[in-house]
């Protein structure tokens, strides 16, 4: 199927054939038809699929023909975190180049001046994280009742992370007369009590399993003990080909702390965390995309809808408390039919969650003990410790970190003393391999 057949105008088609697209993903050609003909839709597709172009393709279509009005925007896209807001508003841009529709986003950590003055003007597509969209509503410069068009994304990570009593204030603002579209990579009991109350009679479109991880990426698990972790993430760093990374902290507080370890050890590691201001989130995230810093030290909440092309790895520093969060981490690498490789470390105490997503994924992930003797086919453990990865980014002290000197110094050696000796080592194993070791 091309994209020719699925009801879109030419200047789209030429959009998306400027962006080197010439087939729909499967979330593309089942959701873009059915909304063009005003139906509700609930879209159920993990990340990666393409189910943003799923939606901004034929909102594009259906509001070409109008004009919107001051402070009444014509749709809402409703998004649980900054970076999501901001491709997704890539993504209008984008596809959108050939019409004249206009957009606002609204989003925290950022100025109201400039989203007050887009929306007097008059938008026809908002797209807004929960908090903000409210916030505009009380002070009185939003007026909702003559949006068509409701979004929303990722209701999975918006019910984690505390959003549904607003997205229920915003739907009661809203005509019932409208259009509604939710997109989740799963649907758990109260997702789905979402959709019965703010859709009417919606087509439901599922592209994968609920709980599959891609099949281009390989998987491994390797047991560690809490203090061990840095120690054992370095090795295996150090010996896998990796050109860029995902690193997932479960906490924010050893976000920082793990960034400084790596810095140390010389890699061009960055954070990325919800308690950033968004100037520091957006110059974090721009870096990485350029290549100037090659792993990416963040939480769930952070990394959720970026959009990265060709990740090499995945790194799970800790195992996330949810099973269906490791899918979605997972997904990060292996995108577009390349492959991927994404490691776990677990504690102990861990275990219960890895059984959990073993569970949900119908499959064992494949452990790593000793050397890694596996980790580079034809590899002896021995040429692996020395192998330096060349193409990762090291990273520049003297341009970029600002805790030099004395300070790290001592912390860098603690790190090292906790990941060679003494307590630290206990609980990986019988007794710990010749790999580990300095």
């Amino acid at each position: 199927m091309s994209f020719k057949e699925l009801g879109l105008s030419p200047e789209i088609l030429k959009a998306v054939e400027e962006c080197g697209y010439s087939e729909p993903t499967p979330i593309q050609a089942q959701a873009i038809p059915v909304i063009l003909m005003g139906r509700d839709v609930v879209g159920l597709a993990q990340t990666g699929t393409g189910k943003t172009a799923g939606f901004t393709l034929p909102m594009i279509e259906i509001l070409a023909g109008g004009r919107a009005k001051a402070r009444m925007p014509r749709s809402l896209i409703l998004t649980p975190t900054r970076e999501l807001a901001a491709q997704i508003a890539e993504n209008f841009d984008m596809y959108g180049k050939h019409h004249k529709l206009t957009k606002a986003l609204l989003v925290g950590g950022v100025s109201m001046e400039e989203q007050v003055k887009k929306l007097d003007r008059g938008v026809d597509v908002l797209i807004a994280t929960p908090g903000r969209m409210l916030d505009l509503f009380e002070r009185g410069k939003i007026l909702m009742t003559d949006i068509k068009i409701l979004v929303i994304d990722e209701a999975d990570r918006m019910l984690d992370m505390g959003f549904i009593p607003d997205i229920k204030k915003i739907v009661s603002l809203l005509s019932p007369l409208r259009q509604t579209l939710l997109f989740s990579a799963t649907m758990s009991p109260e997702i789905r009590k979402l959709t019965e109350r703010f859709l009417s009679n919606p087509k439901e479109i599922t592209v994968a399993r609920q709980g599959t991880a891609s099949a281009g990426v390989e998987q491994f698990l390797v047991e560690a003990s809490p203090r061990a972790k840095q120690g054992v993430l370095g090795q295996i760093i150090e010996a896998e080909d990796v050109q860029n990374a995902f690193i997932f902290c479960n906490r924010k507080r050893d976000i920082d702390g793990l960034t400084r370890f790596l810095q140390g050890k010389g890699y061009a590691a960055r954070p990325l965390h919800g308690d950033m201001p968004q100037s520091a989130r957006s110059e974090t995230l721009e870096r990485f995309k350029a290549g100037e810093a090659t792993l990416l030290v963040c939480s769930d909440v952070a990394a959720r809808g970026l959009d990265v092309q060709g990740l090499s790895h995945v790194f799970n520093y800790d195992v996330p408390f949810n099973a269906e969060d490791y899918v979605h981490r997972v997904g990060r690498t292996g995108r577009a039919g390349m492959k991927g490789r994404a490691w776990t470390l677990a504690t102990p105490a861990e275990q219960k969650y890895v059984e959990a997503i073993e569970r949900l994924t119908g499959k064992a992930i494949e452990r790593k003990t000793g050397a890694f003797s596996g980790m580079k086919a034809g590899a002896s453990s021995s040429s692996q410790k020395e192998e330096k990865p060349s193409n990762i980014v090291k990273y520049n002290k003297k341009s970029d970190n600002k805790d030099t000197g004395e300070k790290t110094s001592k912390r860098t050696k603690q790190a090292d003393r906790d990941s060679r000796d003494g307590p630290a080592l206990k609980g990986f194993g019988d007794e710990m391999p010749e790999f580990f070791r300095k």
